[in-house]
């Protein structure tokens, strides 16, 4: 239910997310307008951009996701009684039900990734406490872009929740609360990558997240002052059979983990690669076991480049292993479509140190890390190489790394 930043925006063009101040402020009026009285406050969690660690979360891998600048608005107020009331700025759709009465299956649509926050952090509210709040939600985050609108959703609930009823959880908590948001209450697959890099991402800093622990380590990502700069295009293509398909990704490498006696993928070493994939007889399940193993050194690898110098130093490099993270996404995993492997070629073509799609593929979102004079130039590029193919025009910007979830008013 998040809304697709200015709309309308020219092929080709660069748009810009919201202003943060004045997006909060709209979703203070919006709240007003809706239930007739001020919020208590105003909170929001942003996107996420993946830069590399692609369908490895839930292979106990590493990832590199930042946050990004859109954000998704929660205003909300409490209330003396245990309903709760949800309303939207993008969708007619509006929730009143009895809190006492949240379970999974109870309800749907957005909605579900609200309300399922507040059943899944219900062992940390008191039991003598009214669950009763007015909630009014106002989302920035492009949907179908594969920039993780629904965690920002989940994880804008989990800060007005915890301030609303002073529930005193530590940010993982509220991670996990949104974890299970997702996928206990709204039956939605998610390994965890995208409400991690919501909650606990920092300002001009990428999230080095450990999915076997949940543990992070901010990363100096600061492109901005070294004249380079993250391009987003989102491709518009249109998502099919996504949850099917994701399903079966997940499943082939649980099935590859297996076959190698192993928890996860996690536990192979990439040195000894060939010789485990050689156990494996299925060859897509081979394929798909070689990307997640490649994928999790290919992280390691960005890591330790910009442990040991800024982006700008390391720039061929980082730009390579994004390629590469996208060719095995494309050929092992498959996971792309003719959109994002057409946004890539066109913008390696137009001069980007590297591309990858970013997020769970079949649709969605290319990066590109390119020099800043030429963001313009490459996203002409990408938008001409979509106009001589028929294509829906696709809309492009730019990604600063952002703060995670927070109460902004």
């Amino acid at each position: 239910m998040s809304a697709a930043a200015t709309p309308g925006t020219p092929a080709g063009a660069l748009s810009t997310a919201p202003d943060a101040a004045e997006a909060a402020a709209r979703a203070h009026a919006l709240f007003t307008e809706s239930f007739g009285y001020e919020p208590d406050g105003v909170w929001s969690a942003p996107g996420r951009v993946n830069i590399i660690g692609e369908h490895v979360d839930y292979q106990d891998g590493l990832c590199l996701p930042m946050a990004i600048s859109h954000r998704c608005f929660a205003a909300a107020a409490r209330t003396p009684t245990d309903r709760v009331r949800l309303r939207s700025a993008q969708d007619e759709q509006v929730l009143d039900i009895d809190a006492r009465e949240l379970a999974p299956g109870a309800v749907t649509g957005w909605p579900a990734y609200v309300a399922g926050v507040l059943w899944a952090l219900g062992p940390h509210i008191s039991g003598a406490t009214t669950r009763g709040m007015d909630i009014l939600i106002d989302g920035q985050v492009p949907l179908g872009a594969g920039l993780s609108s629904s965690a920002a959703l989940e994880c804008a609930a989990a800060e007005a929740i915890e301030a609303l009823l002073s529930l005193g959880t530590t940010p993982l908590q509220r991670v996990q609360a949104a974890i299970r948001a997702e996928t206990d209450f709204a039956g939605a697959s998610t390994g965890g990558l995208d409400q991690a890099a919501s909650v606990l991402s920092r300002s001009g800093h990428a999230l080095l997240l450990d999915c076997r622990d949940f543990s992070t380590e901010p990363v100096p990502w600061d492109l901005a002052g070294q004249g380079l700069a993250l391009l987003i295009t989102d491709t518009r293509a249109e998502h099919s059979h996504v949850d099917g398909e994701y399903a079966a990704r997940r499943a082939d490498t649980e099935r590859a983990a297996e076959l190698l006696d192993v928890p996860t993928l996690r536990e192979v070493d990439p040195a000894d690669l060939e010789a485990q994939l050689a156990r494996i007889e299925d060859e897509t399940v081979r394929r798909r076991a070689r990307h997640v193993v490649t994928e999790i050194q290919r992280v390691r690898e960005v890591d330790a480049l910009l442990a040991s110098g800024s982006v700008r130093e390391h720039v061929t490099a980082l730009g390579e292993l994004l390629n590469a993270s996208h060719d095995s996404l494309r050929d092992d995993f498959e996971v792309t479509v003719p959109q994002l492997d057409l946004a890539v070629d066109a913008a390696r073509a137009a001069g980007a140190h590297g591309a990858r799609m970013t997020g769970g593929g079949f649709g969605g979102s290319i990066i590109a890390l390119v020099e800043a004079e030429q963001a313009e130039p490459v996203a002409a590029a990408i938008a001409a190489a979509f106009a001589e193919q028929g294509l829906t025009a696709p809309g492009s910007f730019l990604a600063l790394p952002s703060e995670g979830a927070g109460q902004d008013r």
